[in-house]
């Protein structure tokens, strides 16, 4: 029981870690020669093959009820688009400090979604940590610019990246049942192949113009990076440890993300650390704590 736990607690440690790093991968590859459209494409044709034979080994692949379909399709629209194509659009306009930083808000939206599908109340501990958090990303978001739609710089970024983690909380509160049912392997084949084909005019469009022979070694091994660490392996470990442990687990694990991309930003010299960057940090991790503090054990406040 005890290895059990371990092992689920480390397949969080290890997804935060890797999400980490991919906000630095992120922002350079895109901000380089690669475009958004061509490496959503790349990423979501690999994990496409990578997950979808696994999946269909499964028995279950084969016997979703029509709900369960339902929600799956609704998760690959909030995944795929959502939190993949968006994080990436955010990516290409901000820095690895700023878009780790307002991921860890994640499991707030998370908790939002619950108590709106479960039609109850929030208590009083858990509106003012949702105020607080919320002033912190407030703080980051107009300090990088006032103009947060069809502006281009690294506050339109953050704008996009806080969809896009508001997309990926949405699904976590929705695919959770699923998971329970069919397990991780099985949801991620179908979400694969359901992204595949709603994405199918843009895969006709973007892949011929696809070639990697004017990348450098560098961005060679930081494509590998995301097609491989940066995406499918953590969002895998991410719903093994999810379904296994506690909310508070999957809430807390998430600060390590903004942790390891600083240090990676801070080491590329991708972004520097300044009183924002802190201010938010604050804000939003207190304010996370007194949510945690405040939800009843049995809610689910994952992301």
């Amino acid at each position: 029981m005890v290895m059990g736990e371990l092992r689920y607690n480390m397949a969080l440690v290890v997804s935060n870690i890797l999400f980490g790093v991919s906000f630095s991968v992120y922002v350079s590859l895109l901000q380089g020669t690669i475009q958004t459209s061509q490496l959503f494409v790349i990423q979501l044709l690999f994990s496409l093959l990578l997950f979808t034979p696994a999946a269909m080994l499964h028995r279950d692949f084969y016997r979703l009820t029509l709900n369960d379909f339902g929600s799956i399709f609704i998760v690959a629209i909030l995944v795929i688009f959502g939190w993949w194509y968006m994080l990436m659009t955010g990516a290409s306009y901000t820095n690895p400090i700023d878009a780790s930083t307002i991921a860890t808000i994640g499991p707030l939206f998370t908790l939002i979604t619950s108590i709106i599908v479960h039609s109850r109340r929030a208590k009083l501990g858990e509106k003012i940590g949702i105020f607080i958090a919320l002033s912190g990303v407030v703080a980051i978001l107009v300090d990088r610019g006032r103009v947060l739609v069809v502006d281009g710089g690294e506050g339109y970024g953050n704008a996009i990246v806080l969809c896009a983690v508001v997309a990926i909380a949405v699904n976590t509160v929705l695919i959770a049942p699923v998971l329970r049912r069919h397990g991780a392997i099985v949801v991620m084949g179908w979400y694969y192949i359901i992204g595949a084909l709603l994405a199918l005019p843009l895969i006709l469009q973007e892949l011929p113009t696809i070639s990697i022979s004017h990348l450098s070694h560098l961005e060679l091994g930081e494509l590998a990076y995301i097609l491989i660490f940066g995406s499918a392996l953590p969002m895998y470990l991410l719903y093994v440890g999810s379904e296994h442990l506690t909310a508070t687990h999957t809430a807390v694990y998430r600060y390590i993300q903004p942790v390891v991309a600083t240090i990676v930003a801070l080491l590329r010299g991708q972004a520097i650390i300044d009183s924002t960057n802190i201010v938010g940090a604050v804000l939003i991790f207190f304010g996370m704590l007194c949510v945690i503090l405040s939800t009843p054990r049995q809610e689910t406040i994952r992301g």
